[in-house]
């Protein structure tokens, strides 16, 4: 059995907003293992990236964090401090950010960039450091890369920038890396190639990988596992074979209709939607969160907390109180 890197059970997190307590990450657990890429996706507003923030910690000064395990491999890092957890990221676990132009410095250097983490969690030498900033940027495939470490973010394409952004989240070999949504700024061919690359080097480093993503397309390409998240919770997880295969919530169902698919899907031929908008995260919500945008909703379905059952094999598990094989056959709700 493959080494557990991140093991979470019971995150929440909650937000004073104007109008109230925003809960945008309730109860959330998952696991990622040495080697494993797991996939979080849903629509925008539905906390992925406030989920992947509050497990590097960076979470906005007001927010407040809890859990009942946050461990890196079996290392609890809910009460650390924040120096301590400065000591973590970067070193052993890191981020690529959804857009390279704001997350990289525009007054520095791409080399001092990726000599920073080296510097803060590292021993090296000057000397050996800029052998590892260019050995890196070759690793991610960029040319004659001693010469780039002198140029700023703006002196290179979008496509380079997110190729830069990897290299520093992986420079000092990280055992857990996540990535929000990092090929979203890009276009189509420079997303594939991205995302071949990341999973090349992730194999090459055996680091655990949380995906961030809408697009369900990239996730049946990289993935492992699967979690859909909807409103705050995870409704529905398993391997990527089990949620293509059986998707059993009707979340799930309705992201996978979304998709063309290529030779069944008709020029001009319309595509499926999820009517409706993710609901407001302000306050308690009672029963299922998807319940107003469900065509199978039952009286039921508005009633208490859904806990997750088992669905159609080991470890898939979805947040519904109907039968996997209920047919969506009702008119979606008003």
């Amino acid at each position: 059995m493959a080494e557990q890197v991140l093991e979470v059970e019971g995150l929440s997190v909650d937000i004073p907003v104007t109008g109230g307590m925003l809960h945008p990450v309730q109860e959330v657990s998952l696991t990622v293992a040495r080697g494993e890429t797991l996939a979080i996706v849903g629509e925008s507003g539905c906390g992925k990236s406030l989920t992947s923030l509050s497990l590097m910690g960076l979470l906005p000064s007001r927010a407040e964090r809890r859990a009942r395990r946050l461990s890196l491999l079996g290392e609890e890092l809910a009460g650390k401090s924040e120096r301590a957890m400065s000591d973590i990221r970067g070193n052993r676990m890191s981020m690529i950010f959804q857009e390279p132009m704001t997350s990289l410095n525009p007054a520095y250097t791409i080399g001092d960039q990726l000599a920073e983490p080296l510097e803060r969690h590292t021993r090296l030498s000057r000397r050996e450091v800029r052998e590892r900033a260019v050995e890196m940027l070759e690793r991610v495939g960029i040319t004659a890369a001693a010469s780039r470490l002198g140029q700023y973010p703006h002196q290179l394409s979008g496509g380079l920038r997110q190729r830069v952004m990897i290299a520093m989240a992986l420079i000092c070999n990280p055992d857990l890396l996540i990535a929000d949504e990092p090929t979203t700024a890009l276009d189509v061919t420079i997303q594939a190639q991205i995302l071949h690359l990341m999973a090349e080097l992730q194999r090459e480093f055996h680091a655990g990988m949380i995906l961030i993503t809408h697009d369900l397309g990239v996730v049946a390409r990289v993935a492992d596992r699967v979690a859909v998240m909807y409103a705050g919770q995870i409704v529905e997880t398993g391997t990527a074979a089990q949620i293509y295969g059986a998707p059993s919530h009707p979340y799930t169902r309705g992201l996978l209709s979304c998709i063309p698919i290529p030779g069944r899907s008709r020029p001009g031929e319309h595509l499926g939607a999820i009517p409706g908008v993710v609901p407001s995260l302000i306050g308690r919500m009672e029963g299922c969160h998807f319940a107003d945008r469900c065509a199978l909703v039952e009286p039921r379905c508005r009633k208490g907390d859904i806990a997750l059952r088992d669905g159609s094999g080991s470890g898939h598990r979805y947040r519904c109180v109907l039968d996997p094989e209920t047919p969506a056959t009702q008119e979606a709700p008003a």
